[in-house]
């Protein structure tokens, strides 16, 4: 758990600036702050994604662990996003973005299968 921490303390940050970015309590903010929330965002998934890349390889066990925790990561997002599309598709507004998201998820999958087998 220690060797995590630092993964785990980035990943509330990012998810409490995506609540705040929601705006669940209909405050409106300026324009300055969205951008600052929105510079504060990108660089704080920037320092998430360097620690996904730097994960050292362990013995079986961990690897498993951390294979399922993609998978499901994997399996929340696009089903979220299947929710999202059909919601909109009935409301007939379907956003573009919830449909690339979706895509591009499931080429990263695919990609990373092909890859996965070519290389290991």
């Amino acid at each position: 758990m220690k060797e995590i921490r630092g993964e785990l303390i980035i990943s509330l940050i990012l998810i409490g600036l995506l609540f705040v970015i929601f705006n669940p309590w209909n405050i409106i903010m300026p324009d300055m702050m969205i951008i600052s929330i929105l510079l504060c965002l990108v660089s704080l998934f920037s320092i998430f994604t360097i620690f996904i890349w730097r994960e050292k390889r362990g013995d079986e066990r961990e690897e498993f662990h951390r294979l399922f925790a993609d998978r499901l990561a994997f399996l929340a997002g696009s089903g979220v996003l299947i929710i999202g599309v059909v919601i909109q598709e009935l409301n007939h507004t379907l956003d573009r973005w919830l449909v690339t998201a979706l895509v591009v998820m499931i080429l990263g999958k695919v990609i990373g299968l092909i890859y996965g087998k070519k290389k290991f």
